[in-house]
């Protein structure tokens, strides 16, 4: 393969998640009053939503750090490169494919600065969908020889 993925779209791409993981619980809390809705669940089900939220962050977080850390690992073509990055591929991609089928965004409260950020957000996680993808399909390539 004759190109290589720029390294500072790779890393910034890992800021962008890392960005994510430390925004989230504002969003929560500001944006849907998530946690006034949690409130209203049994409380076992309180610690289950309050886990899966951590694992969305903690899994924004780490990726973010891979990214940030490892941004020439991620291109190497290996075998590790093309489960990592098509881990992280796919998730974005079921991020956003979710927030589009399943995400009411009439939910957001209409001040404008949540409904900028709104795009924003939505604009990263496309972001991070086409650069984790691009970046499989870039380590496939060598094993596929395309």
């Amino acid at each position: 393969m004759k190109y290589s993925i720029p390294n500072w779209l790779i890393i910034a791409g890992g800021v962008g998640q890392i960005f994510t993981a430390l925004i989230y619980p504002y969003i929560r809390h500001q944006v849907f009053d998530w946690y006034n809705d949690v409130k209203q669940l049994k409380p076992l089900n309180q610690e289950i939503a309050k886990t899966y939220g951590r694992y969305i962050q903690g899994l924004n977080f780490a990726f973010g750090l891979i990214a940030v850390l490892l941004a020439d690992e991620l291109q190497n073509q290996s075998k590790l490169a093309i489960a990592i990055t098509g881990l992280i591929g796919a998730y974005w991609v079921g991020k956003v494919a979710t927030q589009i089928a399943y995400y009411p965004m009439y939910d957001i409260p209409k001040k404008l600065h949540f409904k900028i950020g709104s795009y924003f957000m939505n604009f990263l996680f496309c972001g991070f969908a086409v650069i984790f993808t691009w970046l499989l399909l870039y380590n496939l390539s060598a094993t596929l020889n395309f």
